[in-house]
């Protein structure tokens, strides 16, 4: 087969371009800019381009891949339109992948990324094995996509934007998180959890839901993310039939809870508490608090697929990360440096909660990169209340990703909210002069734009100034 992808360089795109390259098909695509990714898939045998020029889509392409990410004016895909070329969405093929498969699908506006590919980890090493489709590249294998043409397990990031997740019927399935958000696609939060409940109606009726305690998914429920629903655990969700499983790091009313959590020396330590008992001294190395709850999560899910405890606890102590997921750049006695794909208010809170857990008492200095100007504008407040925290802000403008911009949604209409004198709003290369000079003990860079592209200039500035 001949596969031609529309925006190749997407993680999750670029995932399933690797699979299909493994496989043994012809691949090749196009992307508007060159970036770590698009060149990894050149190094392992990938055709990439950078210009929209139609007549470098080939002629005997079986199938094009597209993401809702590429403009619809591009020249490509209205070339591939009037082509009559067979073509489909990334989370359709996605879907296609898993059919016939026992499809462990991770959902929820955060924590998606660390959860699954703490799973694909933990599997990974058993017998039982695993294939994997992920939203980042997990440093273990230094990939977004595992490939096992022995194992019948595929673990895979059920993504809501664009309700892509609605493609895929899993054997197991979590949720993680229902924040508001992608409201440019929903509208509101009750539309988003419905797509979230119909979601888990299409687990297996032999399935699992592993699901974080206080998320009811009823549209009518409007209690706060983490807050303990006392009408939750072991309640039934209407169209659901899996079987039902609570997880939560904060309380110890769920299934699975940790408990003793402490740090040694920046790792994380905790005691798991089970169904069938509790496992003492689990191990999470360079790990940020919040990821206590992705390997909760991750536990919950591999237990009830049969991991027993060794395996487990081995996984949970050799699992390095997920790049731009807490990912340390620098680790000094005099500086750290972190970088991380959080982009909506509440991903932030988590980020720099587990930073002051981490690092009491030390001057954090954080570069935030707003994305989308829809989610600017609807969550402008809250972005302002969590980056007010930081001893100092430096902020970028906006990354637009999809979007044509909406008129007076600017990084500047957030920094007006703060009620403080240390932000600064600057270009990425004025950000290499201004980093360095501000003194920080801690660098944190977020966002989930191009702001990847500074984080390594950003690095040996810093490392060239100690």
């Amino acid at each position: 087969m001949n596969y031609y992808f529309l925006g190749i360089g997407g993680i999750g795109m670029s995932a399933i371009a690797r699979f299909f390259h493994q496989r043994g098909d012809r691949v090749s695509g196009y992307d508007r800019t060159e970036s770590p990714i698009t060149k990894q898939l050149v190094a392992e045998g990938i055709a990439v381009h950078y210009d929209d020029n139609p007549s470098l889509v080939p002629d005997d392409t079986d199938l094009v891949v597209y993401t809702p990410a590429v403009p619809v004016e591009t020249a490509e895909y209205q070339h591939v339109l009037q082509k009559g070329f067979p073509i489909k969405k990334r989370s359709q093929v996605l879907g296609e992948l898993t059919r016939g498969k026992k499809c462990v699908a991770v959902a929820g506006t955060h924590g998606k990324t660390s959860t699954s590919s703490m799973v694909a980890h933990i599997l990974n090493h058993t017998e039982m094995g695993c294939s994997a489709f992920l939203g980042g590249v997990a440093k273990n294998i230094n990939s977004n996509v595992l490939v096992n043409s022995k194992s019948d397990y595929v673990v895979v990031e059920a993504d809501e934007f664009d309700r892509s997740f609605l493609q895929l019927y899993p054997y197991c399935a979590v949720i993680t998180a229902t924040d508001a958000d992608h409201l440019d696609v929903y509208g509101n939060r009750d539309n988003m959890l419905e797509a979230f409940r119909q979601f888990a109606s299409q687990i297996d009726a032999d399935g699992t839901l592993v699901l974080k305690e206080g998320l009811t998914l009823h549209s009518d429920d409007h209690s706060g993310e983490g807050e303990h629903d006392e009408h939750h655990h072991g309640h039934e969700i209407e169209g659901v039939s899996a079987h039902m499983v609570s997880y939560t790091a904060r309380g110890i009313e769920a299934d699975y809870y940790p408990w003793n959590v402490r740090n040694y020396n920046g790792n994380i330590f905790f005691d798991l508490r089970t169904p069938k008992g509790v496992l003492y001294d689990m191990e999470l190395p360079n790990a940020s608090l919040y990821n206590v709850e992705n390997a909760v999560a991750a536990a919950a899910v591999c237990m009830t697929l049969g991991v027993n405890e060794y395996q487990l606890r081995n996984g949970l102590k050799t699992y390095t990360g997920v790049q731009r997921r807490f990912d340390y750049r620098i680790k000094t006695g005099n500086l750290v440096m972190i970088d991380d794909y959080a982009h909506h208010p509440q991903e932030i809170a988590a980020c720099l909660e587990s930073i002051r857990y981490l690092y009491p008492g030390k001057r954090v200095v954080g570069v935030f990169q707003p994305h989308l100007y829809s989610r600017t504008r609807d969550f402008a407040d809250q972005f302002a209340e969590v980056l007010s925290t930081l001893d100092e802000l430096v902020m970028l403008p906006i990354y637009p990703a999809r979007e044509k911009p909406i008129l007076g949604v600017t990084s500047s209409m957030v920094l007006r909210k703060i009620d403080s004198m240390s932000k600064y709003l600057c270009t990425p290369d004025q950000a290499l002069e201004l980093v360095p000079a501000l003194c920080p003990d801690v660098v944190v860079t977020m966002g989930a734009g191009d702001i990847d592209r500074l984080v390594p200039r950003l690095e040996a500035k810093l490392l060239e100034n100690m």
